[in-house]
C-alpha cells in the first residue's frame, strides 16, 4: 500500500467530523517550526520555479531556510520589527516565498499584494495598514512614491537608489533566532474587496497559518512525494494556503511557474514536472478540457481541486474523462481560508461543495434575520460556528465591521459569511450566489464600488451602477450600468474609452467587460442604488426551491 493509500484509508469523514479536534501547539512561527523544521528532517526539495522564458530554479528546504534567515537579518537592520506590517508586491518568483517566510521569522506582519495593483490602490493599503515596509521589484517601486511612511524598502531583482537591494542579505548570517509567536499574535494581513468602500485587511493570527494545513491534508491529500502546482496569484489568500502554508507544512514539494495562461504549454508543464496535485480556478479548467492530452504524460497527475468559483460538474465529469484525475471543488473565504470541501474519501455530489473541515461546523441561517436555524434544502445564509483556529482576528482596526458579521443563536456564535446556500438530507452543502454585491470573476473577487468609483472620475459619467453579469468562461464578468452627462453621446468607442479609463484607476482585472448607457437607474425611496434588481435582470433569475 503506497504512502498515499495508506493515508487516505485514514481518512474517515464520518468518524473524523463527529470526534476530531485539531490539537494546537503553545506558540508557533511558521519560519521557525515548518520551514527550518522540514530542512533538519529530510532536506528535500521544497520549491521549483519556472519563468515562461523557460528559466529555472530548485530550492531545497534547507535553501530556503538559510536564505529566509538571511533575508531576516537583513529587513531587521533595516528596522523592521515584530509587529511591523510590511507590503510584499511581488510578481511570482521564489522571493515571494523567501521573503514571507524572512517576515514571519521576525513576527512582522506582511501584506501579500497582486502586481496589477496601481498606486493608488497600494497607496491605500500603506495608509490604511500604517505599514513602513515595502518590498517589491524595480519596476514597481514608483507605486510606493506617495507613501511617506514606508522607511523599510528592499528591491528583490536589482539595485535603485533609496531602495535596499535583497542581494546583500548574502552577506547576513545564515541562521535566525526565530520569534516565539503566540497563538493569538497577528502574523497576517490580506486586503479582500467588499461590496462598498474600500477594500477592507483582514487580519490573520498564527494559529491560522498553523490551521490551514488541515485542507492541504484532507482536500489536497498532500504528502511528502508530491509536487504541488497552484496557478493563483500571490496576493490571493489562496496563494498562501496553496502555493506557501499549505503544501510546505506537508513537507511537499511546490511548482512555480510565473508567465501568462496558455492551455496547452499548462498540460506541457504538468507532464514535464510530473505535478501530482493542481489547483487552478474553475476558468482555468474550462480552457483546458477542449484539449487533447495524447502527447503528454499526466501519469504523476492524481488529484485537482479548484476554489474561489463553482466548477461547472460537466467540466468535472470532461477532466476525469480526459486526464483520469479526480477534480474537487471547495470553498473558502479570505476571514476563514478554505472550509467547505469535497474529499477523496467520499462521494462527491455534482454541483455540491462538499462538506466542512472535520472540526468545523455550518449552520443555514434564515436570511432575514439569521437568527433561526433552517433545516434540509431550505436555502439561507451560510454562517460557521465559532470560535475557529482558522477564524481571522478581525477586520483591521474595524471592530465594528467584525461585529457586524457576526451573530449568537442558542449561546453559541457564529461568523455570517455572506453566502448563499442550502445542506441536502446527507449533509452536502451547495453554493446559490452572494448576499452582496461582490463579482466573482475567474477568481478574483471585484468590489462594485471600486469600479464605480473609477468611472465616476471620467467627465462623461454622471452615475453608474456595477454589477455581476453571467459569463460561460469567467463565471462572471463586471457589467456596468452608466449615466452619461446630457451633452455625451454613447458610442461604441466611449464604451472603450471607459474601459481603457477604469484600466489606468483600479487594478485592470476590475474594468467592466460590458458596458451599458442608461437614462436612469433602479434607487429605492431612500435613493439607495438597487444593484439587485439590474443583477436579476442580468441572470433572468427565476424563484426556484433549493434541489429542483
Amino acid at each position: 500500500m503506497s504512502t498515499l493509500q495508506k493515508l487516505e484509508a485514514l481518512l474517515d469523514y464520518a468518524t473524523a467530523a463527529k470526534t476530531f479536534k485539531l490539537e494546537l501547539p503553545y506558540t508557533f512561527n511558521f519560519g521557525r517550526d515548518v520551514v527550518d523544521a522540514q530542512a533538519a528532517k529530510a532536506d528535500k526539495p521544497a520549491l521549483i520555479w519556472r519563468n515562461e522564458a523557460g528559466d529555472e530554479r530548485r530550492f531545497k528546504f534547507s535553501d530556503v531556510a538559510r536564505l529566509s534567515s538571511q533575508i531576516a537579518h537583513q529587513l531587521t537592520s533595516l528596522g523592521l520589527k515584530k509587529g511591523d506590517r510590511i507590503v510584499v508586491l511581488l510578481p511570482r518568483l521564489p522571493e515571494w516565498q523567501l521573503t514571507m517566510v524572512a517576515c514571519m521569522k521576525i513576527g512582522a506582519i506582511p501584506i501579500p499584494c497582486i502586481e496589477m495593483l496601481t498606486h493608488k490602490d497600494v497607496a491605500y493599503r500603506v495608509t490604511n495598514s500604517g505599514a513602513i515596509g515595502a518590498i517589491t521589484t524595480v519596476a514597481n517601486i514608483t507605486k510606493f512614491e506617495s507613501c511617506s511612511g514606508i522607511t523599510v524598502r528592499l528591491t528583490v531583482d536589482a539595485r535603485c537608489d533609496d531602495w535596499a537591494y535583497l542581494g546583500d542579505s548574502a552577506t547576513q548570517p545564515t541562521t535566525f533566532e526565530c520569534d516565539d509567536t503566540a497563538l493569538d499574535d497577528a502574523a497576517l494581513l490580506y486586503y479582500t474587496s467588499g461590496s462598498s468602500g474600500n477594500p477592507k485587511g483582514v487580519l490573520h493570527a498564527s494559529r491560522g497559518i498553523y490551521a490551514w494545513r488541515l485542507s492541504a491534508a484532507w482536500w489536497q491529500t498532500l504528502v511528502e512525494s508530491d509536487i504541488k502546482w497552484c496557478t493563483a496569484d500571490t496576493g490571493w489568500a489562496k496563494a498562501g494556503t496553496g502555493i506557501l502554508f499549505g503544501p510546505w507544512s506537508r513537507g511537499s514539494c511546490v511548482f512555480f511557474y510565473d508567465g501568462k495562461f496558455d492551455a496547452q504549454q499548462r498540460l506541457e508543464l504538468l507532464a514535464q514536472y510530473r505535478v501530482s496535485v493542481f489547483c487552478a480556478p474553475a476558468t482555468e479548467f474550462r480552457h483546458l478540457v477542449g484539449l487533447s492530452v495524447k502527447s503528454h504524460d499526466l501519469s504523476a497527475l492524481r488529484l485537482c481541486v479548484s476554489a474561489g468559483e463553482s466548477v461547472n460538474p460537466d467540466v468535472v465529469r470532461q477532466w476525469h474523462a480526459m486526464t483520469g484525475a479526480q477534480l474537487l471543488d471547495g470553498y473558502g473565504q479570505t476571514e476563514t481560508l478554505m472550509t467547505i470541501l469535497n474529499y477523496p474519501c467520499m462521494p462527491v455530489k455534482p454541483g455540491s461543495m462538499g462538506k466542512p473541515l472535520p472540526g468545523l461546523h455550518f449552520e443555514v441561517l434564515e436570511p432575514e434575520n439569521n437568527q433561526n436555524i433552517l433545516g434540509d434544502n431550505q436555502e439561507g445564509q451560510l454562517a460557521m460556528r465559532l470560535p475557529s483556529e482558522q477564524f481571522m482576528l478581525g477586520y483591521w482596526n474595524d471592530p465594528q465591521r467584525t461585529r457586524k458579521a457576526m451573530t449568537t443563536i442558542a449561546g453559541h456564535d457564529y461568523w455570517l459569511t455572506g453566502d448563499l446556500g442550502y445542506r441536502d438530507e446527507e449533509g452536502y452543502l451547495f453554493y446559490n450566489g452572494r448576499t452582496d454585491d461582490i463579482i466573482s470573476s475567474a477568481g478574483y473577487r471585484i468590489g462594485p464600488t471600486e469600479v464605480e468609483n473609477a468611472l465616476q472620475e471620467h467627465p462623461a459619467v454622471i452615475e453608474s451602477a456595477v454589477v455581476a453579469s453571467p459569463d460561460e468562461e469567467r463565471g462572471e464578468i463586471v457589467k456596468a450600468f452608466v449615466l452619461l452627462q446630457p451633452d455625451v453621446q454613447a458610442s461604441a468607442q466611449l464604451v472603450t474609452e471607459l474601459q481603457e479609463h477604469v484600466k489606468a484607476v483600479t487594478a485592470p482585472y476590475k474594468y467592466p467587460r460590458k458596458i451599458e448607457f442608461v437614462t436612469s437607474l433602479p434607487k429605492n425611496p431612500s435613493g439607495k442604488l438597487m444593484r439587485k434588481v439590474l443583477r436579476d435582470r442580468e441572470f433572468e433569475k427565476v424563484p426556484s426551491t433549493p434541489g429542483d
